[in-house]
């Protein structure tokens, strides 16, 4: 493996665990311990425990963070309260997406930036260049570890970690985060996530990072939570429908097309690719993602061919992946919008074995509500 390659303050914890280590957007990054597919059913069923530490973190700072912030962002920052935190496209002039990103409220004057670790490279400087003689940018990324607690029975292991929140599931609702201390280190901790469950992700300084994931795991150990890698997170994010950045969406896709068009306020005022995006909107896209299922033997993956019923190439499939939960394949991708109705039937060219598919309502999974 390249010398090159970045470690997270957790590589020596995900060697002890005996996790295959792959290159992911410049990192050593573990892809699974057990298996994709037990790791995957386990958060499902209890609690995964994920090193997302590989993402970066961006703070702006002062008077005008939140309006430079806001004109960067196809969501509304000013619909969010301190304490609150929001999905959002970051588009270019043309309205297709730079990268998706979690923007979090830390106060009036400061707002904390999540981005996709393969596009920190050019989202730093999109937002540098807007901040400048306007307020402060920090790139706090190689300083910042976040991991991700994941699953049904997450909350309560994390609750087991001497956390200073009390009754976490009443007073940290959805999409909200708070500073407190963890296993006796200070983190903050928003009730966000990836994988269509329930759960936290907790930022802290990379030097606490190991105590505070052994901290973890320890309360989890009677929960059934794993150590979970990047092939489960993959095939949860699928199941749920959440975009993967660099496969679902890229700077040639726009927000609408993307089944985003949740994420963009063009009655907020001006904003990059305001213009564009609503030229899409009052048009109506040419094309639409869609969600799958395959009816005849076979795995959709991404770049392969999707076909109507007399064999024209129609479209592409973006991701795709046997579905543990479901026990069935299922992908995402693009068709136009005259073919994307639910039951529409398509055919997938897997390496030239031409294999039935039909469109089917999305999310693939959605979580049971608690009761």
């Amino acid at each position: 493996m390249s010398d090159d390659l970045k470690t997270t303050p957790l590589t020596a914890e995900h060697e002890k665990l005996g996790a295959r280590l792959v290159p992911f957007a410049g990192y050593r990054m573990p892809v699974q311990y057990e298996g994709v597919k037990a790791e995957h059913l386990a958060v499902r069923s209890a609690a995964g425990l994920f090193d997302v530490s590989h993402m970066g973190e961006l703070e702006l700072a002062g008077e005008h963070a939140a309006s430079v912030v806001n004109y960067l962002v196809t969501n509304d920052l000013a619909r969010i309260d301190v304490g609150q935190a929001m999905y959002t496209c970051c588009c270019n002039g043309g309205g297709t997406i730079l990268d998706d990103l979690i923007v979090y409220k830390r106060a009036a004057d400061r707002i904390l930036i999540v981005c996709n670790a393969s596009n920190r490279d050019k989202i730093v400087p999109h937002f540098s260049q807007a901040a400048e003689n306007h307020c402060e940018i920090s790139d706090i990324s190689d300083q910042t570890a976040l991991i991700a607690l994941q699953g049904p029975k997450a909350l309560g292991v994390f609750a087991k970690a001497n956390c200073s929140i009390d009754d976490v599931r009443s007073n940290l609702k959805p999409f909200r985060f708070v500073d407190c201390e963890v296993a006796g280190k200070t983190a903050t901790v928003a009730r966000t996530g990836y994988t269509g469950e329930d759960g936290v992700e907790i930022f802290c300084a990379n030097e606490d990072a190991a105590e505070l994931w052994s901290a973890l795991m320890d309360a989890g150990k009677d929960d059934g939570l794993v150590p979970a890698g990047l092939g489960a997170r993959d095939t949860l994010r699928l199941e749920a429908r959440l975009s993967l950045y660099g496969n679902d969406i890229d700077e040639t896709t726009n927000p609408i097309e993307a089944g985003l068009g949740w994420t963009v306020k063009l009655d907020k005022g001006d904003f990059v690719g305001a213009a564009a995006i609503r030229k899409v909107k009052d048009a109506g896209p040419s094309r639409r993602m869609v969600g799958f299922e395959m009816t005849g033997r076979g795995i959709a993956r991404h770049g392969y061919p999707l076909l109507d019923d007399a064999g024209t190439e129609i479209g592409t499939c973006t991701s795709g992946a046997p579905s543990p939960t479901l026990g069935k394949s299922i992908g995402l991708g693009y068709v136009p919008s005259d073919r994307a109705e639910i039951g529409t039937e398509l055919v997938v060219d897997c390496r030239g074995r031409k294999i039935g598919a039909v469109i089917v309502k999305t999310p693939f999974y959605r979580r049971p509500k608690a009761s």
